[in-house]
């Protein structure tokens, strides 16, 4: 059966295909042009596939109210009102032309979170090859319907969705017209602890939606992303800063350049050492298969004697039968002159199946 896959900018996405690496650079860039150009830098250097931006303002995400239900309590942001974070953390839109035309320049894939209506006709304008629909936008089926209207694959956060709502969200992105759908298994949590991410829900996600399925980690390392490679992830999501230390919004949970060069290598290693199932002998084996334990004679017997069970042994290397040839030789009469330690032979088993 085939495996679902999607493409974005020509590149083939699914279990067939090495993981596609996603490098978030959600707000990282720390109000800066020039850093937000350099994560780019770093995000080409390190392998990864793709970096992904968010498209919104405060204005477009929230309302800019200071009543209690819009003020953060707990977590990274404890004290801050939605509006002052998201003003914040909010990249301007400006920025987006040359982040682009410096993804094009290095060969990296780029697109974003649009978080409104508005954000997906700024990003059409772009020539936005893909589009990610955040885990918070995931109820939102509208937003969803408009993203899928332009054509483009479309890969869906399903953090704090339940089954239902992760249906609701994929059959509204088949009716506004998107063929090309991902969904990634997450924890809205930053960060989120490794035991919370749950990976075997990820697997059951693949075998339940029937779609190319990722991760999108905000762990603070990359054992999760790496296990669920081999888990069955086609697509890592992380998060991605120039200095864990840089005081940002998003800077405490993300990965330096180091580490996502790490995460890009390690993912790649770990899905080619999946494969595929394969009983041969493998390339690396073949010079090593003649030290594997065969059956050799032990002590010199004259041509018509009777074997004994003190004339043959199992011991390395492997030029002689297979050990299970043992019962056979065992009590059989010597067709030949047999000199102690050489190996037995085909000779020795006259009726020795041929296909051996």
């Amino acid at each position: 059966m085939k495996t679902p896959e999607i493409r974005i900018s020509g590149r083939p996405i699914g279990t067939a295909h090495p993981p596609y690496v996603i490098a978030e650079m959600s707000a990282n860039h720390n109000g800066k042009l020039e850093t937000a150009l350099k994560i780019v830098e770093e995000a080409s250097r390190a392998g990864a596939d793709a970096v992904k931006l968010q498209t919104y303002t405060a204005d477009t995400i929230t309302l800019n109210s200071d009543s209690e239900e819009f003020r953060i309590q707990g977590g990274l942001w404890h004290g801050k009102n939605l509006y002052e974070l998201y003003q914040e953390a909010h990249m301007p839109w400006d920025w987006h032309k040359p982040l682009f035309d410096k993804a094009h320049k290095l060969g990296i894939t780029i697109f974003s979170s649009p978080f409104d209506n508005t954000a997906v006709d700024f990003l059409e304008d772009l020539n936005a090859p893909a589009y990610k629909i955040a885990s918070f936008e995931a109820v939102d089926l509208p937003l969803i319907r408009y993203v899928a209207s332009t054509g483009k694959p479309m890969i869906i956060s399903t953090g704090m969705a339940d089954a239902e709502e992760i249906q609701e969200a994929v059959d509204a992105a088949h009716e506004g017209g998107c063929k090309q759908i991902a969904i990634l298994h997450c924890v809205s949590g930053y960060p989120a602890p490794a035991e919370d991410y749950n990976l075997r829900t990820m697997v059951d996600k693949i075998g339940r939606f029937g779609l190319v399925t990722g991760l999108s980690d905000h762990t603070i390392d990359n054992t999760t992303a790496i296990a669920s490679v081999a888990l069955g992830a086609s697509i890592v999501e992380k998060h991605v800063t120039l200095d864990r230390s840089g005081n940002g919004p998003d800077d405490s949970f993300s990965l330096e350049p180091a580490d996502l060069a790490s995460l890009c290598q390690n993912a790649k290693v770990v899905w080619k050492a999946l494969g595929r199932v394969d009983y041969g002998r493998k390339s690396s084996e073949r010079g090593n298969a003649k030290f594997r334990r065969s059956l050799y004679f032990v002590e010199d017997i004259p041509q018509g004697s009777t074997i004994p069970n003190s004339a043959v042994r199992s011991i390395r290397p492997g030029y002689g039968l297979h050990p299970r040839y043992m019962k056979e030789l065992i009590g059989s009469i010597a067709v030949r002159d047999v000199k102690a330690n050489t190996p037995t032979t085909d000779l020795d088993i006259p009726k020795r199946p041929k296909d051996f």
